[in-house]
């Protein structure tokens, strides 16, 4: 029996880690989030994850109606660029002292050079191809960023000392840039106290 616990414990935060939060949009209709891999074909039905996504939070509109769909939550929200934060997917775990959390920070637009959420993905000009990871509005430098093409084909990047990167564009589709940044003090996510809080954000935009 201890040996099923242990295994049980380690498969949280493997899932975890592997997981992120993103969020698609299709000109001005409505708003997808979903919860897996992104550089992964998404399996029928969704991720099997996908069953914990039930509360994330659209920054800046209340009461949205959130509709169950195959493998995605639909939203219908104003035009313009989408965020979402959701730190109640997986519950803390890890021993106590050593207890450990994840929050995702989700973007679909590059129209918007303003960030709104605590760590945000976002671009320097108004639809343009630089952008920056940044931590309270403020750029983080050297961060590293991994974009996600539409053929699903990952490439490292890393931002200069300024926190700007430039991201390259070969053809059209969807491009996913996703960064992970890690916490640790007396922090919280939905479900409790950490000692380590996870940081996963994500940015969607598409080039027509």
């Amino acid at each position: 029996m201890r040996t099923l616990a242990l295994i049980l414990a380690l498969a949280v935060p493997a899932t975890a880690d592997a997981h992120e939060v993103w969020v698609e949009r299709d000109a001005n209709g409505p708003a997808r989030i979903y919860l897996g891999e992104p550089a992964e074909a998404l399996p029928p039905g969704g991720d099997p994850e996908f069953k914990r996504l039930v509360a994330p939070r659209i920054v800046g509109q209340s009461n949205v109606q959130l509709q169950r769909k195959a493998g995605y939550l639909e939203a219908a929200v104003p035009a313009g660029d989408v965020r979402v934060i959701d730190d109640s997917v997986f519950a803390p775990w890890g021993e106590d002292g050593a207890k450990e959390g994840v929050a995702y920070y989700a973007r679909a637009g590059r129209s918007d050079i303003a960030t709104r959420m605590p760590y945000e993905i976002a671009p320097l000009t108004s639809g343009g191809n630089r952008f920056a990871l940044t931590k309270g509005g403020k750029p983080v430098a050297a961060a590293k960023i991994t974009l996600i093409t539409p053929g699903r084909k990952s490439v490292e990047l890393t931002a200069g000392a300024d926190g700007a990167l430039a991201v390259p564009i070969a053809g059209r589709g969807r491009y996913l840039l996703t960064a992970a940044q890690a916490e640790t003090g007396k922090l919280r996510v939905a479900a409790g106290a950490v000692d380590k809080l996870h940081h996963i954000a994500t940015t969607s935009f598409v080039v027509e």
